[in-house]
Formats: C-alpha cells, structure tokens, sequence
C-alpha cells in the first residue's frame, strides 16, 4: 500500500522515500536526538531503518509519513503508526532537533489520528513510550490521550498505554 498524502495548514505528511536517507542519518546517528528511538545507530543502522519505515506500508497497509513544511519543502521528522512483528501497534512519531517545540509533533500527529478513524475506519489507536520520556507523555496527554493499562513489553520493560481519540475535524 502507498501512504496517502495528507495536508495540514503547515505540514504534508508523504510517503517516506530515498530523499529521506539525510533526514534519517541526521536523526538516528545523533544520540541525544535518538535516544528514545534505539539509537544512536551506525549509517548503516539508520539506513536500514528508513527501509523498514518504507516496507512496513507493503507488510502492514500502515507506517509513517514524512514530515514535510508546506511552504519551503523541509523535511522535519516523521509521524504515523509502527507495529514489530510481537509489538502492538502504536502511534508514534519522531523530529529532528531544530524542528522542536513548535506544535510540529502534535500536528502531525492529529492529521494521522484523523485518517486513521476517519478513511480507514479504525475503532482504537494507542500510543506507548518509556516512563522517562516526558515530551512523548506530554504530547499524547494534549492529544486527548488516556491510560488505559500498564503493559509488559518484548523488551521486558512495562510502558503505559494510552488510548488516543480522533481529535476534531480543524475550522
């Protein structure tokens, strides 16, 4: 499946793509940056995740996006829905540092939870993250997000889960 090009006033969420190899590089080898991510990882490692993020549209029939601003083209991070093979599926959503704190993220991600209950009729979305990840808490607390359980992980950490609403349809 092809991901469905979306607009927002300020952003288009497109299919990820090899023009998002330097976005993914910058991204995934700077630590601070990817540390909730599972990186730093080596070029080789981030490549080798944009290939997933592309190849889990064909796999799943959902992914992630690429971030794009509408008005000069910038690639600013990625946001849309990841599933492993033994993990549930989730929102999820990453920027790079400069393109922080400016309501990118929330956005971005209103935009997805809207197709997602809107065009492919979803019932549930959830979203999960480590306990010390404060700014991914806090964005699907504005998000309208709810806990509903405390899970046990593959990776043998418990996470809250959260279960987001579609958010309304903007003005």
């Amino acid at each position: 499946m092809q991901a469905p090009v979306l607009e927002t006033p300020r952003l288009r969420l497109r299919p990820l793509g090899p023009d998002c190899e330097a976005m993914y590089l910058a991204f995934f080898t700077d630590a601070d940056a990817s540390h909730f991510y599972g990186g730093p990882l080596p070029p080789k490692g981030a490549w080798s995740r944009l290939a997933a993020d592309i190849g889990t549209w064909s796999l799943r029939g959902f992914g992630v996006w690429a971030i794009e601003r509408r008005e000069d083209g910038q690639l600013l991070g990625t946001c849309g829905f990841w599933q492993a093979a033994d993990w549930p599926r989730e929102l999820t959503w990453w920027l790079l540092p400069a393109a922080r704190g400016a309501g990118v993220a929330q956005e971005a991600s209103e935009a997805v939870l809207r197709q997602a209950y809107g065009p492919w009729g979803w019932t549930e979305v959830e979203t999960y993250m480590p306990d010390d990840n404060l700014a991914a808490r806090r964005l699907a607390l504005r998000l309208g997000g709810a806990v509903v359980r405390r899970q046990h992980f593959p990776d043998g950490v418990a996470r809250d889960v959260l279960k987001l609403p579609c958010p309304p349809t903007p003005a």
